[in-house]
């Protein structure tokens, strides 16, 4: 049956990697949001743990969960994520990045990265899905980042729900033990995007850097925010948010994450 109904887009902060063990307040708003979701063919994901020189698209049939962290509980490297691939919309997804001027290639060898499985393992858990995943270049700028998500955002059409994971802060100098004194700094920022992401304002958030509060020590460096802007660029005005309020976990990773576009 042809999917009419066109699919969301989310902003999801995947946290450290213990995510995927630790729920903590925002892995049953990720369950609870996962009930709610229209009859989808696919999920896209781009996360800050793949970059490449250009755009890669995931077309692996039967795609690895990769364990691409080291240090963290020996539970988490026996966690697989057993979801199939989608070569064919995986095309479509580099055939609209190259008319979007974005030099792209396909990879057939890509696995999972712990940005796409982790927040995967409570949105979605039963893994029935397919997943498929969009590289970021090394490179990419705020502006550049939205224009990604613009030349996505037809997909949504094909019933293929965009997440883009990232983190709301991500200064990994300030990460705490589980349990530590949330930095006011995060809650600042964290704050500030929030009334940016529910007035529009995409101009505001595309010069983040100058414009929001404590941005540098939110983010030393902005792979993990960009996906936001990739979020962005794939709604519209008429898409609706919400907020998924996650809380500071670890002192300093903010949780907040967002959903436009659930009818």
């Amino acid at each position: 049956m042809k999917n009419t109904t066109k699919a969301p887009v989310l902003f999801i902060s995947h946290g450290a990697p213990t995510f995927a063990i630790e729920p903590g307040l925002l892995g049953p708003m990720l369950q609870t949001l996962g009930t709610q979701l229209p009859a989808l063919k696919a999920v896209l994901v781009v996360s800050p743990h793949w970059q490449t020189r250009d755009v890669r698209v995931m077309s692996t049939p039967r795609p690895e969960t990769v364990h691409d962290f080291g240090g963290f509980p020996s539970s988490l490297y026996a966690l697989q994520y057993p979801a199939t691939g989608q070569p064919e919309l995986a095309n479509e997804a580099a055939r609209l990045l190259r008319a979007a001027d974005l030099t792209t290639e396909l990879d057939d060898g890509r696995g999972l990265d712990h940005g796409a499985w982790v927040p995967l393992m409570h949105l979605l858990p039963e893994a029935k899905l397919p997943v498929f995943q969009v590289s970021m270049p090394v490179n990419l700028t705020t502006l550049q980042a939205v224009k990604m998500g613009q030349a996505l955002a037809p997909l949504r059409h094909q019933g293929v729900l965009i997440v883009a994971s990232g983190s709301m802060t991500h200064n990994l100098y300030d990460y705490r033990q589980s349990g530590a004194q949330p930095a006011s700094y995060a809650q600042e920022f964290t704050t500030w995007v929030q009334t940016a992401v529910l007035a529009k304002g995409i101009n505001q958030l595309v010069n983040y850097r100058a414009e929001a509060p404590d941005a540098q020590r939110a983010h030393p460096s902005e792979e993990h925010f960009l996906p936001l802007l990739i979020a962005m660029g794939a709604t519209t005005a008429a898409d609706q948010v919400s907020v998924l309020a996650g809380g500071i976990s670890n002192g300093a990773l903010s949780m907040e994450s967002y959903v436009w576009g659930l009818q």
